[in-house]
């Protein structure tokens, strides 16, 4: 798989007219050598792959890469041009939006004869097609996730916390084996369910109450997403109304994948339907964002977005309505581009429940 990812880095070579591209992101790095240290750099051209780190991570370097040279640097910035000098590139690629600004000057600095050229936009996909590994590793974080939610139910009812909701729910993870959360647990209940973003507090749950959670757990590298929208005790009319307009729009989104679909259109499908209800201006975020080694990456699903579904990747469908003073619905599943559609990684079931 490694091989493979690595040809696909050295395309970006002759389609950008670069030698050589050094590689900041961690992440990338780690998906292109299998290096999972917390410092390191990147050098890939047509013939080198040079990876540049500390004594801290040399051992380990060298044990989780294969086909990689591993250079221990003191001074990163200057080995780094030291070997650029050496096999006489002249231009090196950069991501310059995950480079520090101290090591972009002290390389600029080093070769002032070599072009360095930004590459985020190009380099930024590379992680976005998934292969047949990282799909069997997304299912298994998305299901673990899953379970340890269907697992907590029993205790959302009134008087609990969200707080103490949220670490029911990370030890329910870490429990079945997840290496941790893949981000601090939303945990939103009745009007505060109007903060997308909003974070657990210490509020107790109350009978009549809606509750976001939006929850993820890490794996082997790879994260989850999903978001689960309950009523506590009882659901009032306005609460099944709001759930059942944000449940027929992420239903239209997920019936609408397929490979070749620009990816703003599936926006349209969700936003369309919301504004058609009367609350389009209550739907206030992208309809989605891809999934993998980070719970935000390419592709991004919304009506800015640039491009068309591609079989092999996988997003978010969460569609929302967030109503000041009153609360708030989402609905959040991560799928998978098959050939004619998609699948749903994320397990809990999407129909009202009423705990």
């Amino acid at each position: 798989m490694l091989i493979n990812r690595v040809a696909a880095a050295r395309g970006f070579l002759q389609r950008l007219e670069i030698d050589c591209i050094l590689f900041s992101d961690l992440l990338d790095i780690r998906y292109l050598t299998g290096f999972s240290g917390s410092e390191g750099s990147l050098l890939l051209s047509d013939s080198v792959m040079m990876l540049f780190t500390d004594s801290r991570y040399t051992t380990q370097a060298s044990v989780e890469t294969s086909g990689c040279v591993v250079v221990e640097a003191r001074d990163k910035a200057a080995a780094i041009a030291s070997a650029v000098m050496e096999k006489r590139f002249g231009s090196v690629g950069v991501q310059s939006e995950r480079i520090s600004l101290s090591s972009y000057n002290g390389i600029n600095r080093l070769l002032s004869d070599v072009r360095l050229v930004p590459v985020d936009s190009e380099t930024g996909v590379l992680r976005c097609i998934k292969d047949s590994g990282e799909m069997e590793k997304l299912a298994k974080v998305a299901a673990l996730a899953s379970q340890s939610l269907m697992e907590i139910l029993p205790a959302i009812r009134p008087g609990i916390t969200e707080k103490n909701l949220a670490s029911r729910l990370q030890i329910a993870m870490l429990d079945r084996g997840a290496d941790d959360k893949s981000f601090d647990f939303i945990v939103a209940s009745g009007e505060r369910g109007a903060l997308p973003h909003g974070r657990a507090t210490g509020k107790p749950l109350s009978s009549g109450e809606l509750v976001i959670i939006d929850f993820g757990a890490v794996l082997d590298g790879y994260v989850s997403d999903e978001t689960v929208t309950v009523a506590v005790g009882r659901a009032d009319a306005k609460q099944r109304e709001i759930y059942a307009i944000v449940k027929g729009a992420h239903d239209l989104a997920v019936e609408a994948v397929k490979p070749g679909v620009p990816l703003k259109d599936l926006d349209s499908v969700a936003r369309d339907y919301i504004a058609d209800k009367g609350f389009g201006e209550y739907f206030r975020h992208g309809l989605g964002h891809g999934v993998g080694m980070e719970v935000h990456e390419k592709p991004v699903v919304s009506f800015r977005s640039e491009g068309l579904v591609q079989e092999g990747m996988v997003f978010t469908i969460e569609p929302g309505i967030y109503l000041p003073g009153w609360g708030g619905v989402r609905i959040e599943d991560t799928v998978r581009v098959t050939p004619d559609g998609c699948i749903s990684l994320t397990e809990v079931p999407k129909d009202l429940m009423i705990l």
